[in-house]
């Protein structure tokens, strides 16, 4: 029985490409979908919004979800800054659904966000999508972990062509253009998660011995920027020519694990220095006694993450993968890669798998050691097993 379809349409009729993009995503299915995301890229936001509901519409009693986007991902393809919609379709009967719509509401000298289901024993997962200008999404993503009682939370944040205004969400046929949209997912068919940061570890792990929220002071005992400058002047010429593209800071998610190995550490930027004061300012608050590891990113080490992160997801899930929904950085595509198709490309090859719909994000919503993050140049992944038992 085929359980997935995904469609692609482009053209600047959005409608028409919405309709093609459904006729072509349930084509593939040999019944009615569970499921429908539907991602769409436009210059026109009216458009856009008529797209999304026309493709919902199409969609029959399915639970419907998607948003717009600067470019979307279908039919083994990436298709950037231009009229397009990507439809992914899913027969899930040992799936259960519940969707929500979130806000935010002013209480006092603070923000409430509302609307957020309560999670049931058997929900394995999230799907999140957000508008970053209207909805804090780093500070719900990053409370998500114990709010939601550990469960991982993936998606992206949604952008458009047109810029923040433009920006719609997609939910059970309506269009909002504020809050978030999501779906607590539950049962045998929601396969697992996996999240590629695109880097690469140089230099040894080392622990913070002095820190103020995001501002590393000093590392093992010495100032943070020398300790920097020395672990780079140890490397060899090769990753020394790396660290002048992209050097960024990983930190160590588990500090009670044994050892810290690839994919243990939250990736971070590197967004300031302070020579004189021995000082580096990274994008993430740092506690003293956490272990950091500087690390590289570049279109090698971004294509050899995903690789490396797909195949050790195929392997701990037992090559059970039959669909998947993509969420991939908008700095992933044909400016990291020699084309925009090249992440969705690597899952369909590395997984075995050809449904597989998503967007490029304007930051992407997946964990990392148990814990939910929203990341930069990262592509995190949602997959489902057409297995009919767990």
């Amino acid at each position: 029985m085929a359980r997935f379809g995904d469609g692609l349409a482009t053209g600047t009729d959005l409608v028409s490409a919405a309709e093609r993009a459904v006729q072509q995503a349930l084509a593939a299915l040999d019944a009615m979908p569970d499921l429908v995301c539907v991602f769409v890229s436009g210059q026109d936001a009216d458009e856009v919004a008529l797209a999304g509901e026309r493709a919902m519409a199409l969609s029959g009693d399915a639970v419907t979800i998607g948003c717009s986007s600067t470019g979307v991902i279908g039919d083994g393809r990436g298709v950037e800054n231009q009229g397009a919609v990507s439809v992914w379709a899913a027969v899930l009967p040992e799936v259960t659904m519940t969707p929500f719509t979130l806000d935010t509401l002013a209480e006092d000298d603070r923000v409430a966000v509302v609307g957020m289901a309560e999670p049931a024993a058997s929900d394995r997962a999230a799907l999140l999508l957000a508008n970053p200008y209207t909805f804090p999404a780093q500070a719900f993503v990053r409370t998500s972990t114990e709010a939601l009682g550990d469960l991982p939370v993936v998606g992206g944040l949604a952008d458009a062509i047109g810029g923040r205004d433009d920006v719609r969400l997609f939910c059970l046929g309506e269009v909002v253009d504020r809050g978030a949209v999501g779906i607590l997912l539950g049962g045998s068919g929601v396969l697992g998660t996996a999240v590629s940061q695109g880097c690469s570890p140089v230099g040894p792990a080392v622990a913070v011995t002095r820190s103020e929220d995001n501002v590393l002071k000093e590392i093992a005992g010495t100032p943070a920027y020398t300790k920097l400058e020395q672990i780079v002047g140890s490397l060899p010429p090769e990753q020394q020519d790396l660290v002048t593209e992209g050097l960024q800071v990983g930190i160590a998610m588990d500090e009670y694990a044994d050892s810290h190995e690839h994919g243990d550490f939250l990736i971070r930027a590197i967004v300031g220095a302070d020579p004189e004061a021995g000082s580096i300012v990274v994008g993430e608050a740092v506690d003293v006694g956490q272990t950091v590891r500087f690390h590289v990113r570049d279109r090698d080490t971004a294509e050899k993450d995903l690789i490396e992160r797909l195949e050790a997801f195929a392997e701990d899930t037992g090559g059970r993968a039959a669909g998947a929904l993509l969420f991939s950085c908008n700095g992933r595509g044909s400016d990291m890669f020699a084309t925009a198709d090249h992440d969705v490309r690597s899952v369909r090859r590395t997984l075995g798998i050809d449904p597989v719909g998503g967007f490029f994000a304007g930051g992407e919503i997946g964990p990392v050691s148990g814990r939910n993050h929203v990341h930069g140049f990262t592509a995190c992944l949602l997959a489902f097993t057409g297995d009919e038992h767990d």
